[in-house]
């Protein structure tokens, strides 16, 4: 009859040790999928951010070149201009 009982406690404690196990697993299996999701758009941000700086420099190289490339055309006006002025005033 003892016998009997320990096969009765053994499975039933192996039940309830399953039954105990079984949703932290399941947890752990889902933070592992959303760790994994969250990686995936941290780098798709990583790479939004990245293209965004890379533009950014773009327009402002592209907007220097444009005041280089006036300051030169005004110099050069100034320089004509003030020899004409010049020319008027004798």
């Amino acid at each position: 009859m003892l016998h009997k009982s320990k096969k009765i406690s053994l499975s039933l404690s192996l039940c309830v040790m399953s039954a105990l196990l079984t949703p932290a697993l399941t947890q752990a299996g889902t933070a592992m999928l959303l760790a994994e999701a969250e990686t995936g758009s941290v780098a798709a941000r990583q790479a939004r951010e990245q293209r965004e700086a890379l533009a950014k420099k773009a327009a402002e190289r592209k907007a220097k070149k444009a005041a280089e490339a006036q300051t030169p055309a005004d110099e050069a006006s100034d320089q004509t201009q003030a020899p004409a002025e010049e020319q008027k005033e004798k």
